[in-house]
């Protein structure tokens, strides 16, 4: 992905009153041009270059995202102290909405892994644009279900696969939700060590690195450092699901 450019705040502003930069999202689906005027009319654009914390895990959310350009980490820190990779965040995704579930401050902390920029409102302002646009609270609700049913299934496969299928699950859905294509397959589109597909799948470096150096030797995968791409969708697909390598 390339770098972002330097923005100046004036080009930031314009960023923000953009309408077709959201029109076509999820979130603001079935809403009106006018809607669309007023949502954004709350919102300012935010440059955060790489590796730059957007929040901190517990701190007081006093805002919530979306996301325009680029790619966020969010992790948590377990009460052992065990950092876990919760998910990734795409451009396209409302992230740090705390008080639409109820909480007043981050249920975990987000870094952006590659130049990133993010629409960003006051937290203070979500029951008022959910109350005047009913349909972007029933965006919302929807987009949060479905992660949580992802983490469900997230769980379920900690809970009863092998790790080798998890890892499989694991590259294919990011391979689906950030990849570019290329001449032999799809490369996965940001910075993505082992040591992030191991807190995704709950096991450990020297698994992944184990598990990641045989499927290169098979062709199933290419990797390198903080690079995935994955040269046999099938096969890894079949992984996934529970066959064995030959």
């Amino acid at each position: 992905m390339p770098a972002v450019p330097n923005f100046t705040d004036s080009d930031l502003v314009a960023f923000a009153l953009d309408r077709s930069l959201i029109s076509d999202l999820p979130l603001f689906a079935s809403l009106t041009p006018e809607a669309l005027d007023h949502i954004l009319s709350f919102a300012r654009a935010q440059h955060y270059p790489r590796n730059t914390v957007v929040f901190e895990q517990g701190a007081v959310a006093p805002f919530f995202f979306l996301l325009l350009h680029g790619r966020l980490r969010v992790t948590q820190v377990t009460p052992t102290g065990e950092q876990i990779v919760v998910r990734f965040v795409h451009p396209g995704d409302i992230f740090g909405v705390a008080m639409a579930i109820g909480r007043k401050t981050y249920p975990g902390t987000a870094i952006a892994v590659v130049d990133s920029i993010a629409l960003t409102w006051p937290s203070e302002i979500w029951p008022k644009l959910a109350s005047e646009h009913p349909a972007l609270a029933i965006n919302a609700m929807q987009i949060i279900g479905s992660r949580l049913q992802d983490a469900h299934t997230r769980l379920r496969e900690i809970a009863t696969e092998e790790v080798e299928r998890r890892i499989a699950h694991t590259v294919l859905r990011l391979a689906k939700d950030a990849s570019r294509a290329t001449a032999d397959g799809a490369e996965i589109d940001f910075p993505l060590s082992r040591q992030d597909i191991a807190e995704l799948t709950g096991t450990t470096l020297h698994t992944v690195s184990r598990i990641m150096s045989a499927w290169e030797a098979a062709g199933v995968v290419e990797s390198g450092r903080q690079r995935v791409a994955v040269r046999d969708i099938a096969r890894l697909e079949s992984i996934a699901e529970g066959a064995t390598q030959e």
